[in-house]
């Protein structure tokens, strides 16, 4: 059987809801009164492929425009409710989704330091030095900076949840393996798997945020994201530290096995499909296959404009593609523009690279304090493992905190100066004044870590440079998917990639550092390389428009 031509619809259809077919009234039933047989209702033999969009109206079958009387039941119509653009969801529904996102995101930052509560332990267990058993934690962001690159493009072809669901399992099994492992060897393998397949719980939630929130909607959804990843960092050593210094360190992965599990059960149960182009193709699957059937029984064709008069339609066999399934590349060749182009756009777009290198430097101070607040607390205020333990509150207190700031701040911009958001520039106004706090808070641990200072002190100097660390890694976000649309998961990997490798180094190095330059001298040389940094977004807001105009990238979208 012949195809027609390829029609490629520009712009949506009539709605063909209202629109009849002329029949011919060339058949009757015994009783007079009008019959006609459901292969009648054809026109042609051939089938007419047309794309399918979200907002394209769906043809009504041939056989609902027929006054006579059917032989034979047709197929039940499918539902395609469950196939509509997420930008179209309730709010209550994208509101569920981004906190179930956000929950998930929580255990998995979690997991990043809780590991090092149990390190004295597992050092002693396996007769290993300490920076031996910090390597627990580089290998863990190893894996989580490695693998998204790796596993995006399957994403993009078949979605999120599949994705979030196989890496949520084997995210669990690896917990376990971490839990009951009798080596040292097996910990790192195990630390390494698991940072594999929880780093979709990070690196995808900004692109579920994306595919549900139009660009100007998504801040309090990707404010919550960021509060959500520094919420469970600081989490992660509070609670892990009570328990190792109360039971043994496998109990830290045991407890870790049981609410990734519960997690992952409310993942399955309750995530839905949020990538628009998966969601695209399966409603065009779904009505080609009642176009099948409907066929399979006799009824053959739908109502479509008439091409020479569009206020009369005619009675046509067609079939939905999605184009974006025809323009997409080989799984193969995605793979290596994944591997390639973040490493491309870091080493060529400026704004990608001091992006990048400024919220990697914020990251490895967040993971710096995974072995600098033991050190600094433990020789300056006699703390043990669970009082260290307890400094970690103040940067899950601080997360919270700046979640609240950001969200009543970018309304009240929003109210105050609404012309802000006309460009990526008007997101960094508060940037400036918020990622002050950094450098702030490192001079302020620097100078305050002595035993002489309440405990207090230097705890609030954590908090305030979480603050800080927070409105940077939002920013970034932000910037990034502001400026490069398209080309967004290639920067946001880019620096996804630098944030985790650094992030996993710091904490090898620190307590070498903290002694040979002591507390005053390590912390003001951070905080003066954090001060010089925060020049980034000032920096962004006087030439980021001329940069942006520059840029291959950039202005490509721009011209577009």
């Amino acid at each position: 059987m012949s195809a027609m031509p390829e029609i490629h619809l520009s712009q949506p259809p009539p709605d063909y809801a209202d629109q009849k077919v002329q029949h011919d009234d060339n058949e009757k039933s015994p009783d007079g009164s009008a019959n006609i047989s459901p292969s009648h209702t054809t026109s042609s033999d051939d089938i007419a492929y047309h794309y399918l969009e979200f907002e394209t109206p769906i043809p009504r079958p041939s056989y609902l425009s027929s006054p006579y009387d059917l032989r034979t039941t047709p197929p039940a119509e499918p539902d395609l409710k469950k196939y509509e653009s997420p930008f179209k969801w309730s709010r209550r529904r994208k509101q569920a989704i981004t906190w179930l996102s956000c929950l998930a995101t929580t255990v998995t930052a979690y997991a990043a330091g809780s590991y090092t509560a149990g390190d004295a332990q597992m050092e002693e267990e396996w007769g290993v030095s300490r920076v031996a058993i910090t390597v627990g934690v580089t290998i863990f962001t190893t894996g989580f900076a490695i693998a998204p690159m790796i596993l995006a493009p399957f994403s993009e072809i078949n979605g999120r949840r599949p994705m979030f669901v196989v890496t949520g399992i084997l995210y669990v099994i690896f917990q376990v393996c971490c839990a009951v492992t009798r080596s040292y060897g097996g910990m790192l393998i195990s630390r390494f798997l698991k940072g594999c397949a929880s780093s979709t719980f990070s690196t995808m939630v900004g692109g579920v945020v994306s595919d549900i929130y139009h660009a100007e909607d998504r801040n309090t959804a990707m404010a919550l994201f960021s509060g959500a990843a520094l919420f469970g960092t600081g989490l992660g050593p509070l609670v892990s530290s009570f328990i190792a210094y109360h039971t043994t360190w496998r109990w830290i992965f045991y407890l870790q096995v049981i609410t990734c599990g519960t997690v992952q059960i409310l993942v399955i149960l309750f995530f839905k499909e949020t990538r628009g182009s998966v969601l695209l193709s399966k409603k065009a699957k779904c009505l080609n296959t009642y176009y099948d059937e409907l066929e399979a029984a006799g009824f053959v064709g739908v109502d479509m404009p008439h091409e020479s008069n569009p206020s009369k339609t005619t009675t046509q066999r067609i079939r939905w593609k999605v184009k974006s399934d025809e323009e997409r590349a080989s799984l193969l060749q995605m793979i290596k523009i994944s591997l390639f182009r973040p490493f491309h756009l870091l080493f060529t777009e400026p704004v990608v690279f001091f992006f990048s290198l400024w919220v990697a430097f914020s990251w490895a101070i967040l993971y710096l304090t995974f072995s600098a607040i033991p050190v600094i607390f433990t020789a300056s205020h006699n703390f043990n493992l669970y009082e260290n333990g307890s400094v970690f509150s103040a940067i899950s207190v601080a997360s919270i905190i700046s979640t609240i700031i950001s969200i009543l701040g970018d309304k009240w911009m929003k109210r105050r100066f609404p012309h802000l958001g006309d460009s990526p520039e008007g997101r960094l106004y508060l940037t400036c004044a918020q990622s002050i706090l950094l450098p702030v808070g490192l001079f302020w641990l620097a100078w305050t870590s002595g035993s002489n200072v309440h405990w207090i002190v230097p705890t609030l100097a954590i908090g305030c440079a979480t603050m800080g660390i927070f409105s940077i890694y939002l920013a970034v976000f932000n910037y990034l998917a502001d400026t490069y649309h398209r080309y967004a998961s290639s920067a946001l990997a880019a620096q996804s990639f630098c944030r985790n490798m650094l992030g996993g180094a710091f904490p090898l190095f620190v307590p070498q550092m903290f002694r040979a330059m002591t507390f005053q001298g390590a912390g003001s040389l951070l905080g003066g390389i954090g001060a010089v940094l925060t020049l980034v977004p000032f920096a962004l807001l006087i030439w980021g428009p001329k940069i942006r105009a520059r840029s291959k990238f950039a202005s490509e979208i721009m011209e577009k």
